[in-house]
């Protein structure tokens, strides 16, 4: 079983959550997902079987899309309804157009803080746990790319949103920042994710419905890209990790057989085609478990 399962996280699971329950069902220790979704979250999470987990590095960069709801009023701990409240309430007192600016202000390349309540390592521990026990936590701000950050309706208090971005964004501190910014603090109420690159809720399975059919095969993956067709020595070469002479575009590229099988992910240049990541080989390669977390 190689390929990407799909899945809409229901509310209430960790990510982890969701790849140790397809762990279990498909009896396979080799699944990975696409990006930390917030237990609080909801919608698209997608999980890499088997040699799909040898490429997820290339997904990480994928754009993200979301819809969501802000309250303004008061900040808290976790920037999300989950946390504890942070100061008196405080009435929102200005305008739409207020809200708008500020929500433009936080778009584009943004040295952005992410959450003390985190997976973020601190000195090899994850910040949540260390934050939950009371002790001090400071991360670094790291910088991350906000395409849209858009008003959809407000009912005082309530802001609901939309957001594209880029990965590694915590759309908890967008919630929080633009409370910040407009003087009263806000949080974030409620989150769903609707893409995570290609993949999107129309093509989402509940996670109590997922199915071997439900399977998006290895060959499907990154479609949008060049694709060269290799055979005889020059597929030999492949399996081996071995660049090939051979005219490409400038970039990423598929490398197939001529029986359509996914061979490698590589890179073309100057007249080469180098294989960065090996799906298949000569010998072995596939043993060992894959990381929960791939971006």
């Amino acid at each position: 079983m190689n390929g990407v399962f799909v899945i809409d996280k229901p509310e209430g699971l960790t990510s982890h959550d969701v790849v140790q329950y397809v762990r279990r069902v498909f009896k396979t220790s080799r699944v990975g997902h696409l990006g930390t979704l917030d237990p609080m979250a909801t919608g698209v999470l997608p999980l890499c079987i088997g040699k799909a987990t040898r490429i997820g590095q290339f997904f990480a960069t994928a754009p993200k899309e979301y819809i969501g709801e802000i309250r303004l009023g008061f900040a808290t701990t976790t920037y999300d309804r989950q946390g504890e409240r942070v100061g008196i309430e405080q009435p929102f007192a200005g305008s739409l157009e207020d809200i708008e600016r500020e929500m433009r202000g936080l778009t584009g390349s943004l040295d952005q803080i992410p959450p003390a309540y985190s997976a973020k390592r601190v000195a090899g521990v994850r910040s949540h746990r260390a934050a939950r026990r009371g002790e001090a936590v400071e991360h670094a701000a790291v910088r991350v790319e906000v395409n849209a950050f858009e008003l959809q309706n407000f009912a005082p208090p309530s802001v609901q949103f939309r957001v594209v971005c880029g990965g590694g964004t915590y759309v908890r501190s967008l919630a929080h920042d633009l409370g910040l910014r407009l003087g009263c603090g806000a949080h974030l109420t409620s989150l769903r994710r609707l893409r995570s690159g290609d993949f999107t809720i129309d093509q989402a399975v509940h996670l109590d419905r997922v199915s071997d059919s439900d399977l998006r095969p290895l060959d499907t993956l990154f479609s949008d890209w060049q694709t060269v067709s290799v055979s005889g020595i020059e597929e030999r070469r492949c399996r081996q990790g071995n660049p090939i002479a051979m005219e490409a575009e400038h970039g990423f590229v598929r490398i197939l057989n001529k029986q359509g099988e996914f061979l490698a992910v590589a890179v073309a240049e100057s007249g080469w085609v180098h294989p960065r990541v090996v799906l298949t080989s000569t010998t072995s390669t596939d043993a060992g478990v894959a990381s929960t977390q791939m971006s």
